[in-house]
């Protein structure tokens, strides 16, 4: 029945050509249409401007008539394409409309007339809108700590605008989007983020020249580090800073040195270095440290002795080992 149908509408538009070849037209396309994107599944609309006193119009796509509109009624052969018509002042306007539009349909659309030299052209892309999802789902992730999560973008044409909506608290975050290497119509972005609280993170792929997008959301629930964890970190600090305290001490220990004190023996020499100062001391809490020489030590602190208490040193050295004896006086 349906092939019927479009042998009359094709014979039907053949007679009114034959009509129009034998009387002439005068009239012209003052606009033609112009170039639009649809996307696939959806509807396409193109409009030709004409001056009046049109017989005959045809609608081409790729080259092929899809539509034929007379002064009474449209010839349809195909039910994806139909026609609306307006008045704009002394100037009518056809309007084709392709309904669900498929990638096939991408190409060149021509509105022209019969016995006229004029057409007007313009161009139908097609955009596909694939899938969008997370693979991971809902995540469980760790307080203050990198995580990464993934959105791919499957069977879209051409590839869509990938960006993210955080709806957590993090302290850092970052994204980059990049084909898939083995399907040119899919891609795939990571989104790094260091998450401080639980919430939702949302995909967002948004088609070039439409105002249209797809978005898929997943939640994410942070949680503690472990317990044992962080007991072993603990145990791990509070053994350097014993470690730590421990070698500081012994340092400490190993660094009192007593600078009064010098070598009889000859070719020994003092590892200090000269201009290290010595430490004060008290003449009230012992006498003044004595250097071993032939001459009894003159002290010079800050605080001077009398005649009176000053110390008489001797020495006795009857045994290979150095003996002092102070006696005060």
């Amino acid at each position: 029945m349906r092939d019927a149908g479009r042998c009359r509408g094709i014979l039907a538009a053949l007679v009114v050509l034959a009509g129009l070849a034998a009387c002439g037209s005068s009239n012209e396309i003052i606009e033609g249409p112009k170039n639009v994107t649809a996307l696939k599944g959806s509807e396409a609309r193109f409009n030709c401007t004409i001056s009046q006193g049109w017989k005959f119009i045809m609608w081409a796509l790729k080259g092929t008539v899809v539509l034929s509109i007379t002064p009474t009624e449209p010839i349809i052969t195909n039910d994806r394409f139909t026609a609306m018509s307006y008045e704009e002042g002394s100037n009518f306007i056809s309007e084709m409309i392709i309904h669900n539009v498929q990638l096939s349909d991408a190409g060149q659309i021509k509105c022209s007339l019969q016995n006229s030299d004029r057409d007007g052209s313009a161009f139908l892309s097609v955009q596909v809108m694939g899938q969008l999802f997370i693979p991971e789902g809902s995540l469980v992730v760790m307080e203050d700590k990198p995580c990464n999560v993934t959105c791919r973008a499957l069977g879209w044409t051409p590839l869509p605008r990938l960006s993210w909506e955080i709806g957590v608290p993090v302290s850092h975050s970052s994204y980059y989007s990049v084909r898939e290497p083995e399907d040119l119509q899919s891609a795939v972005s990571v989104l790094a983020l260091t998450p401080q609280g639980n919430g939702t993170v949302t995909c967002v792929a948004e088609m070039k020249w439409l105002h249209v997008h797809e978005s898929v959301t997943v939640n994410l629930t942070v949680v503690q580090p472990p317990l044992e964890s962080s007991y072993q970190s603990e145990i791990r600090k509070s053994a350097n800073m014993k470690t730590n305290k421990d070698t500081s001490g012994t340092k400490l220990k190993s660094g009192n040195e007593n600078y009064g004190y010098s070598s009889d023996e000859p070719g020994t020499t003092s590892e200090w270095p000269e201009t290290a100062s010595l430490p004060a001391k008290s003449s009230e809490s012992s006498v003044p440290e004595q250097r071993v020489s032939r001459q009894p030590y003159q002290g010079s602190d800050q605080h001077q002795l009398g005649p009176a208490s000053r110390p008489q040193v001797s020495f006795n050295v009857a045994s290979p080992k150095k003996v002092r004896n102070v006696t005060l006086v």
